[in-house]
């Protein structure tokens, strides 16, 4: 058997917590054929198939699904031992995890004040802050409520904000009133637990029709296939927000309210390295509010960052 690279078994990682080449791109920030390609090769270095794929869908097979929880043990090993050597060498650095989303100006802020290692492992908010909570991490952006704060004892503060619209057939970019739209919850909580609770709450709050789905079509081709077939505009994800809308769809701004989606930079309560500290205080200093408290502004009851 050829050796396996750790990258090869990154990439493994990504798309079968996904199940879509597409968005594990996005989240590894590599070109969606080079992806393929990279699966392809370590599934001919390993002799076993990780996947079943046809043109609308991906899948674990056995062996993907069996070779899953070993490949998360060994990437965490490796990380551990990167860590240990770090620390052994006198330079430690931060290690900062992250969704979707990143300042763009993450290095100019930091390279000062820290060295600042952004973890290669991107998984959702929930679990983002529990890694931060469990030592992994030292910082991560992600999107939390106060009793998530509280569960992990970590500290927030807000590094960007995302203000959500409705995508939706036709040539209409009108405001579209929130009530008028419908939001999407998909089964897989493991990937989607922090979007489900979030937009179980907007669903509440505003009267949007909650949408319950089980394709992962929260984000990518399979979200605008749920557009189409809907009578109504769907709110789309913070995942979704730069993704390039196809021909036949459209934007359209939510009104009464606008809604907000945050992001927090968290670290855990009592920490006491300077560098993380550092860390903390230049990536959000002068950040400001973002303009998330107008009057008819909506976040959830539980942002750490309502007034």
């Amino acid at each position: 058997m050829a050796n396996v690279e750790l990258r090869q078994l990154r990439y493994f990682l990504a798309v079968a917590e996904e199940l879509n080449f597409g968005r594990a791109a996005e989240r590894l920030l590599i070109a969606g054929p080079s992806l393929s390609q990279q699966i392809k090769a370590l599934e001919r270095d390993l002799g076993v198939r990780l996947f079943d794929r046809d043109r609308r869908s991906v899948a674990l097979s056995p062996a993907g699904a069996a070779l899953l929880p070993h490949t998360r043990a060994l990437l965490e090993r490796a990380d551990d031992l990167q860590s240990r050597a770090a620390r052994m060498s006198g330079s430690e650095p931060v290690r900062l995890g992250y969704v979707n989303w990143l300042p763009a100006d993450l290095t100019a802020r930091t390279s000062a004040v820290a060295q600042l290692h952004i973890d290669a492992w991107i998984a959702p908010s929930h679990t983002q802050a529990a890694r931060v909570a469990g030592g992994s991490l030292d910082l991560a952006v992600c999107w939390v409520r106060t009793q998530d704060l509280e569960q992990h004892g970590l500290n927030a503060r807000l590094i960007g904000a995302d203000r959500l619209y409705a995508v939706a057939t036709g040539a209409d970019t009108s405001d579209v009133r929130s009530h008028d739209t419908a939001v999407l919850l998909d089964d897989d909580t493991t990937s989607w637990s922090s979007w489900n609770a979030y937009a179980e709450q907007l669903a509440r709050d505003t009267g949007a029709c909650a949408v319950r789905i089980s394709d992962g079509g929260i984000t990518g081709s399979a979200f605008f296939d749920h557009v189409r077939r809907s009578h109504r505009p769907i709110i789309n994800s913070p995942k979704g927000q730069t993704t390039p809308l196809p021909p036949d769809l459209v934007q359209r701004p939510l009104i009464a309210p606008a809604v907000y989606w945050t992001w927090s930079l968290v670290w855990r309560r009592g920490e006491a390295r300077a560098a993380v500290l550092a860390a903390v205080d230049a990536l959000t200093d002068g950040i400001g509010d973002l303009g998330i408290h107008p009057p008819d502004a909506w976040l959830p009851d539980d942002d750490p960052h309502r007034q």
